[in-house]
C-alpha cells in the first residue's frame, strides 16, 4: 500500500457544489462553536466541583424538591447559582449540537458528518443523565469519573466533525500517514485514554469532592500521591509517543498542516504537564483544577485533529502517488 501525498488538502474552503443549506464556512463555524461548548462545559463542571457546589441543587431535573430553580435558604446561594448555571449550560451545548445537525442535513452532507453531529447530541443527553446519577449518588467518586470521561469523547467527536467538514463529500478516501505512523497514532490515542482515566483516579482520591458536606465520604480509597505518580508516568509515555510520531511525520511526506498540528499538540501537552507539576507541588490548589481540566479538552481536541489528518477525503486532482503505485483507498 502506498501513502498519498496531498498537495492542497485545505487550500480553500469550498461549498462542494451544494446549492442549498449553509456554506461550508458556516458549517465549520457551527462545528467550532460546538467544540468550544463541549470543552467549556467540562471547565464549568470543574468549577462546580472545586467550589463545593456539586449539591447546590440536591435533586434532578429540579434543583430542589418542587422547584426547578434555586430556592433561597435551601443551600448557600452561591453554590446553587454555580450548579444551576452549569445545568443551564447543557442547553447551550444542546442548542449548538442541534444547529450543527440542522446544518449537516440542510446542506445534504455525507452520512459520516451527520453521524458525528447526531452522536454529539446523543452524548449530551447521556451526559445529562450521568450528571443526574452523580447527584443522586451524592457525588460518589466513580459517578463523577464517568461523568468526565464521556465529555472527552464528545470533545473528540466535535473535533473530528470540525476537521471532516472541510473535506469534499465526493472526495477520494486517502491514507495520508504511513502505516507505521498510523499504528503509532492508535497507540498514542490509547495512551491518552489511560492518562485521562488515571487522572480521574487522582481526582477521586483527592480532597475536592464537589461538596463541603460530603467531605471524604465516598472517595476512592487509594493513596493520592502514588496515583498522581502513576498518572504522571502515563502522561510521559503519551508525550514520548507523540514526539516519536511527530518526528516520523517530519521524515515522511505528510502535509505541512499535519506536521504543524503535531507540534501544536506537543506544546499543549507540555502546558498540561506544567499545570500538573504545579498542582503536585502546590497540593492541588482549587484554582488550578479548571485550567487542568480545560487543557485536557484542548489536548484531546488536538489529538483528534492530528488523528484526522491521517486519513482524508481529497479531490482526485490533489492525490499523487509517492511511488507511482495507485493510491490506497479506504
Amino acid at each position: 500500500m502506498s501513502t498519498a501525498n496531498i498537495s492542497s488538502p485545505h487550500s480553500s474552503i469550498q461549498d462542494f457544489g451544494h446549492a442549498v443549506g449553509p456554506s461550508v464556512k458556516t458549517q465549520r463555524i457551527l462545528a467550532l462553536i460546538l467544540l468550544l461548548c463541549q470543552a467549556g462545559i467540562t471547565v464549568s463542571g470543574s468549577i462546580v466541583r472545586v467550589t463545593g457546589s456539586g449539591l447546590g441543587c440536591v435533586t434532578w431535573p429540579n434543583c430542589h424538591p418542587g422547584s426547578l430553580v434555586p430556592l433561597e435558604g435551601a443551600a448557600p446561594l452561591v453554590h446553587q447559582v454555580i450548579e444551576f448555571g452549569n445545568r443551564l449550560l447543557t442547553f447551550v451545548v444542546g442548542a449548538a449540537a442541534v444547529a450543527t445537525i440542522v446544518a449537516m442535513h440542510k446542506s445534504k452532507r455525507r452520512t459520516e458528518l451527520k453521524v458525528y453531529a447526531w452522536l454529539g447530541l446523543a452524548g449530551i443527553v447521556v451526559q445529562a443523565l450521568i450528571g443526574a446519577l452523580s447527584v443522586f449518588l451524592k457525588l460518589s467518586w466513580w459517578s463523577v469519573a464517568i461523568h468526565f470521561l464521556p465529555s472527552m469523547v464528545l470533545v473528540w467527536i466535535a473535533a473530528m466533525l470540525y476537521s471532516r467538514i472541510a473535506e469534499p463529500d465526493d472526495g477520494i478516501p486517502t491514507r495520508v500517514f504511513p502505516t507505521a505512523i498510523r499504528t503509532l497514532a492508535v497507540i498514542a490515542a490509547v495512551a491518552l485514554s489511560i492518562v485521562l482515566l488515571t487522572g480521574t483516579f487522582v481526582t477521586g482520591s483527592g480532597t475536592h469532592s464537589g461538596d463541603a458536606g460530603v467531605g471524604m465520604e465516598g472517595r476512592l480509597g487509594v493513596d493520592t500521591y502514588g496515583m498522581a505518580v502513576i498518572h504522571a508516568i502515563c502522561m510521559y509515555v503519551y508525550l514520548a509517543l507523540t514526539l516519536i510520531m511527530v518526528f516520523l511525520l517530519h521524515r515522511s511526506s505528510a502535509p505541512k498542516a499535519a506536521k504543524n498540528a503535531g507540534w501544536v499538540l506537543i506544546m499543549c501537552i507540555v502546558v498540561q504537564w506544567a499545570i500538573g507539576v504545579a498542582q503536585f507541588y502546590l497540593h492541588i490548589p482549587r484554582w488550578t483544577v479548571p485550567f487542568h481540566v480545560g487543557m485536557s479538552s484542548v489536548v484531546t481536541a488536538f489529538t483528534a485533529l492530528l488523528w484526522a489528518h491521517g486519513r482524508r477525503r481529497v479531490d482526485a486532482r490533489d492525490v499523487h502517488s509517492l511511488d507511482g503505485e495507485p493510491t490506497t483507498k479506504r
